[in-house]
């Protein structure tokens, strides 16, 4: 096993960045797993997104939801330049196209919007029905980026996405949003322990898990989990980015119906926009981890 860490972290230390995984077959109580600092404290970015739209499918399931009742994203939710977070007017829409958008484009706004419908409480049940007693929650998105903007001297009226590119490389190490102690934060195993939940319907009534799952199938970025694996491999995950942060957590399935948890973070030495070495670490690194899992359960 040491012999694959050092393979695992050789993969991040060539893409220049520090690595953080934790892998497991879905569905093998106490079987083998692969960790690299899976206990490690991580920035979770907008991983964060999958309890919040678990909590949400749960309040669907529960009738205390109707996923069709529309709603509006209005200017207050206009950060991060995606998705309804980009429109230049008010947009109307179903509470489960916003979650839709949640986890296939990583939509700021529509995240804030179903957030606040359903409060901070729902999204911490899951976290404390599934026992993740090292996950914590900071609030939604407008919130790590107002402390963004305080932190670098901005004001209320000031924009919130500028702020940033004005800041020098000294003033973003220091942001509460890249210390997993000061943000919102998990570890790898963690967030395994939730994606393996949600796919064996432990982690809520399973239409809400099976809509969970349907949703991350068709996310829109495949630069880095599913950069690392074959065609046929299914991938259903959600990427988190921030300044120095890349992460994704996803299920993968394989053809002959094997399914693995995976959760992948790092940090990194640079705070460029595109760091597509990076990206292809993450999938590079977790598919050392799944193939040496099939080597002990699918061809020992």
């Amino acid at each position: 096993m040491s012999a694959l860490s050092d393979e695992i972290e050789a993969v991040f230390a060539a893409a220049g960045t520090q690595g953080f995984l934790h892998a497991r077959e879905i569905g093998v109580p106490h079987g083998p797993e692969v960790s690299a600092d899976a206990d490690e404290p991580v920035v979770l970015a907008s991983v964060f997104k999958i309890p919040v739209a678990l909590a949400y499918a749960r309040e669907v399931a529960a009738g205390r939801l109707d996923d069709t009742e529309r709603t509006r994203a209005t200017a207050r939710y206009r950060v991060g330049g995606i998705g309804t977070a980009g429109c230049a007017d008010d947009v109307e829409m179903s509470w489960r196209d916003l979650a839709h958008l949640i986890l296939t484009m990583s939509d700021n706004a529509a995240t804030d919007v179903l957030f606040h419908r359903i409060g901070q409480e729902a999204v911490e049940r899951v976290l404390t029905d599934l026992g993740l007693c090292s996950t914590r929650l900071i609030g939604c998105c407008a919130d790590l980026f107002a402390s963004v903007a305080t932190e670098l001297g901005g004001g209320p009226d000031d924009d919130l996405e500028q702020l940033p590119a004005a800041a020098t490389p000294e003033q973003l190490w220091k942001l509460s949003q890249l210390d997993p102690e000061r943000t919102t934060s998990s570890t790898a195993r963690e967030i395994a322990t939730l994606l393996e939940a949600i796919r064996t319907d432990r982690a809520g009534d399973p239409a809400a898990c099976e809509r969970v799952r349907t949703i991350m199938a068709q996310q829109i970025r495949p630069r880095r989990l599913s950069s690392g694996f074959p065609p046929g491999v299914q991938i259903a995950a959600k990427t988190g980015t921030l300044p120095a942060i890349r992460n994704e957590a996803g299920m993968v399935t394989y053809v002959d119906g094997h399914r693995y948890a995976v959760a992948v973070f790092t940090r990194g030495g640079s705070l460029a926009d595109r760091q597509p070495a990076v990206d292809s670490s993450l999938g590079a690194a977790a598919r050392l981890a799944v193939e040496h899992l099939r080597a002990q359960t699918v061809n020992p």
